[in-house]
């Protein structure tokens, strides 16, 4: 009897710890640290910058003495993985294998940055489901990330994300459509996105408020990650007198389209996001071929602008920390969000009072502080809400690359610094 009575107990205690791992982990003993894991593309420019960012937050919040948990400080200790989710080809469980790999090896309190691509981080929100980890998206910003928190909130509640959207990105970029329009009468439009689904899903959001708003949609092509030659999007968009090329590409080929649009004397403004155009280094390397791009800043980490203070403190400071060559080479998308990412992390575990992921789920919902892009709240889908103020919410801008090399941000108003200039030698009618 006594024999049956101790498997029951032992039983019970097993299942209690492989149904709810977080519960073993919950309390944090004197002096262990607080552990961020970080899973993404580290041979990527945005996750090697990233991850330098979430490094800065890290040391600055234990130069202070780390966080306060019940009166108890704890350091943070922060891990990296590569997911090689940028690479084209690699298998998007190949990137899952590598956030497991972390999440099992170096046990996270929490996770920062995470996935590069969409389509990883959709198929990360059951990894973190399964294992209980409070993950901070700030890169991948496909709208179905809110759909299926929404949709079941009690399995995928671990799940935030403080970057924007796509949804945000075609809001803003429509915005400038309406100041083309207004000013300068263009009303036909040419559409060249990365076959991924953060472009496709802003290409269809672009397209459908251009069709919704007099304007004629004369193409629509996808490309291959690792595409090296857009000519013959470039050579419709020029039969088809397109006033106006949106293109969307993260990829290091990305730029070949700018270089390629100006050798064929396109007649036409490129806007949209294209990512090696976006860099503040990105003149020099386009020799101010890139003069009239009008782009959308994914981050204002990467672009300080006047009305952000917070921008202007990290671009500075992380400058000093890995130096003005990678400052330049910050990328549009990531680096201010991973880094705000640890300081909600750690400003959640504070107000917690605890390590509990559930308590300090709980605790993230009613986040509400200053950030890279300004004030950083959470909506009910665990997406941070970007606004036209800063002040209120978190912002981004669209600015123009215009001489002598410098990007002026030119939407929304509150941030606007110019505004969009057609550059003589496009000879645009």
């Amino acid at each position: 009897m006594k024999k049956n009575r101790l498997f029951v107990i032992v039983g019970f205690i097993v299942a209690i710890i492989i149904g709810f791992p977080h519960i073993a982990a919950s309390q944090l003993k004197p002096g262990e640290p607080i552990v961020i894991g970080v899973p993404t593309a580290l041979g990527s420019i945005e996750g090697e910058s990233g991850w330098k960012a979430v490094q800065m937050a890290v040391d600055e919040i234990n130069a202070k003495g780390g966080v306060s948990v019940k009166g108890s400080k704890h350091l943070l200790k922060a891990y990296s993985i590569d997911t090689r989710e940028h690479e084209p080809g690699i298998p998007v469980h190949d990137a899952l294998l590598a956030v497991e790999k972390l999440i099992l090896e170096k046990k996270p309190h929490g996770i920062a940055f995470g996935a590069f691509r969409s389509e990883v981080l959709l198929a990360s929100m059951d990894l973190i489901a399964k294992y209980k980890v409070p993950y901070i998206c700030s890169h991948a910003i496909t709208p179905a990330f809110q759909k299926k928190v929404l949709e079941d909130y009690d399995k995928y509640k671990y799940c935030f994300r403080d970057n924007l959207n796509a949804v945000y990105v075609s809001t803003y970029l429509q915005e400038s459509m309406k100041f083309l329009r207004k000013e300068f009468g263009f009303n036909k439009g040419y559409i060249v996105a990365q076959d991924v689904l953060w472009a496709k899903a802003t290409g269809d959001g672009v397209k459908k408020w251009w069709e919704e708003n007099g304007w004629e949609v004369v193409g629509y092509d996808h490309y291959a990650t690792g595409s090296t030659d857009f000519s013959p999007s470039l050579i419709k968009a020029t039969s088809q007198k397109a006033q106006v090329i949106l293109v969307l590409n993260d990829t290091p080929q990305g730029g070949i389209i700018v270089k390629q649009a100006r050798g064929m004397k396109v007649p036409a403004v490129i806007i949209g996001s294209i990512g090696p155009a976006q860099s503040e280094n990105a003149w020099k390397v386009f020799k101010g071929g890139i003069e009239g791009l009008v782009l959308i800043q994914f981050d204002l980490g990467s672009m300080p602008v006047k009305a952000v203070p917070k921008s202007i403190e990290f671009n500075k400071n992380f400058g000093k920390k890995w130096g003005d060559e990678a400052r330049q080479r910050i990328p549009t998308n990531g680096s201010g969000p991973g880094y705000d990412a640890v300081y909600i992390l750690a400003n959640s575990i504070e107000r917690a009072g605890t390590v509990d992921p559930d308590a300090v789920v709980s605790a993230i919902e009613k986040t509400d502080i200053s950030g890279v892009n300004g004030r950083i709240k959470f909506g009910k889908d665990h997406q941070a809400i970007f606004g036209l103020d800063p002040k209120e919410t978190s912002t981004i801008v669209v600015y123009q690359w215009k001489q002598p090399g410098k990007r002026v941000p030119v939407f929304p108003e509150s941030v606007a610094e110019g505004k969009i200039d057609i550059p003589p030698y496009m000879k645009l009618k």
